[in-house]
Order: C-alpha cells, then sequence, then structure tokens
C-alpha cells in the first residue's frame, strides 16, 4: 500500500488519509463552509407551495408563533 497524503483540493491543507479513504476530497472546515442552505417547501393555504430559504420567513409565515 502507498502512503499517500492527501490535500484539500480547497485549501490545498493536508487531511487524515482516513477521510480520503472514505471518498472525501476536501478537509473538515472547508466542507463544512460548502454545505448547501437548508430549504423548507411549506404549503400556503389557497394557494400553490413557496420554497423557504430564510428561517425568519418561516417563522412569519406561521401565524399561530409567539411574538
Amino acid at each position: 500500500m502507498t502512503d499517500h497524503t492527501p490535500h484539500c483540493r480547497k485549501c490545498d491543507e493536508q487531511y487524515p488519509t482516513a477521510r480520503w479513504a472514505l471518498g472525501y476530497k476536501m478537509c473538515m472546515p472547508c466542507a463544512e463552509q460548502e454545505t448547501a442552505p437548508v430549504r423548507t417547501i411549506v404549503p400556503m393555504a389557497k394557494s400553490n407551495y413557496i420554497l423557504v430559504t430564510d428561517l425568519t420567513l418561516l417563522k412569519g409565515l406561521n401565524k399561530y408563533a409567539s411574538q
């Protein structure tokens, strides 16, 4: 088995070989920065669905939420 020292494709820092063996190409800090934003699809009354990406908008849509 060859000794491989993987480097992050984003910051070029070394990361653990075990992480590389699992198929990851980035170090943990870079991978956490690149995660996708949370999206929620909400059904609206007498309307269609709305895609919500901002938590404050989601809270504003809930008429029963305490303010």
